[in-house]
C-alpha cells in the first residue's frame, strides 16, 4: 500500500492482521502533532493503528526504492527475448529476510494458539 493510498484505506476502515510483538517510538514534535491530527481526523482508527499502517506504507515504499543491481547471471527473458539479469543489489536480501521474520513470526503465533 502507498502512503498516498492511507487516507481512504483509514475512510473504509479496514482491519489488518496484528503481530503481538510491541515496540516503543519517539517521535520528535513535528511528527507528534501531525500524528495527533491524522488521530483526529480519522477517529475510528487507535493511534497505534495509524502507526502501524504508516510504518507498513513507508516499509513498503522503501523496497521499491531500493536500486536495482544489476548481476550477472540472467534469470529470466522478458517478452522480446530479451535477457533479464539477477538483482544483486538490497532488494533480494531485504525480501529474503523478510520472508524468514514472517515465517518466524507466523510459527510463534501457531504455538501461542496451542
Amino acid at each position: 500500500m502507498k502512503i498516498r493510498e492511507l487516507a481512504q484505506h483509514w475512510e473504509e476502515n479496514a482491519k489488518g492482521r496484528l503481530t503481538k510483538t510491541g515496540y516503543t517510538i519517539y517521535l520528535d514534535v513535528e511528527a507528534a502533532a501531525r500524528l495527533a491530527a491524522i488521530s483526529e481526523m480519522y477517529p475510528k482508527r487507535q493511534t497505534e493503528e495509524l502507526l502501524g499502517e504508516l510504518i507498513g506504507a513507508a516499509l513498503e515504499e522503501l523496497e521499491t526504492s531500493f536500486p536495482y543491481v544489476q548481476g550477472q547471471h540472467v534469470v529470466a527473458t522478458d517478452e522480446e527475448g530479451d535477457p533479464l539479469y539477477e538483482d544483486i543489489g538490497p532488494t533480494p536480501r531485504f525480501l529474503a529476510l523478510s520472508r524468514r521474520y514472517l515465517h518466524d513470526m507466523s510459527a510463534q503465533a501457531e504455538e501461542q494458539k496451542h
